[in-house]
């Protein structure tokens, strides 16, 4: 499936070929911490399929506890998360952010991934008052 992504400025731009069912929701503390969110939704991009349009994303790279290290890629400008990758100069796949996606409405994930780190009031909000738009 070709998709299309951009931070929320628009300066970084890029699109990509995935397979949607490879979308996964990620519960790690780290995905929790760098997303501000419970979990990360992402879908892996193989590096050929994978095509910067505009910009170029700022790179941190992280060292997790098992000592690998990941490039965190994200806008310079407004700090949205574009990917992460291996810490190499051309690494195999991109983990690209689905919530930066125009096609996210699509992508919904069909694996967890690191549900010990999983925050319990997460997993259902169904039971919640809802309230449609803010004005």
């Amino acid at each position: 499936m070709k998709v299309h992504g951009r931070c929320h400025c628009g300066s970084v731009v890029y699109e990509a070929e995935v397979d949607p069912a490879r979308v996964q929701a990620c519960h790690c503390t780290d995905c929790q911490e760098l997303s501000g969110a419970p979990y990360r939704v992402s879908v892996a991009a193989p590096r050929d399929g994978f095509k910067l349009v505009a910009g170029s994303p700022k790179i941190y790279v992280k060292t997790a506890a098992s000592g690998n290290k990941r490039a965190q890629a994200f806008c310079g400008n407004c700090g949205s998360p574009i990917y992460s990758a291996a810490a190499e100069p051309e690494p195999p796949a991109y983990s690209l952010r689905v919530t930066c996606l125009d096609e996210r409405r699509e992508l919904a994930p069909h694996k967890q991934i690191w549900c010990t780190s999983a925050l319990g009031w997460a997993s259902d909000l169904r039971s919640l008052p809802r309230v449609e738009r803010q004005s």
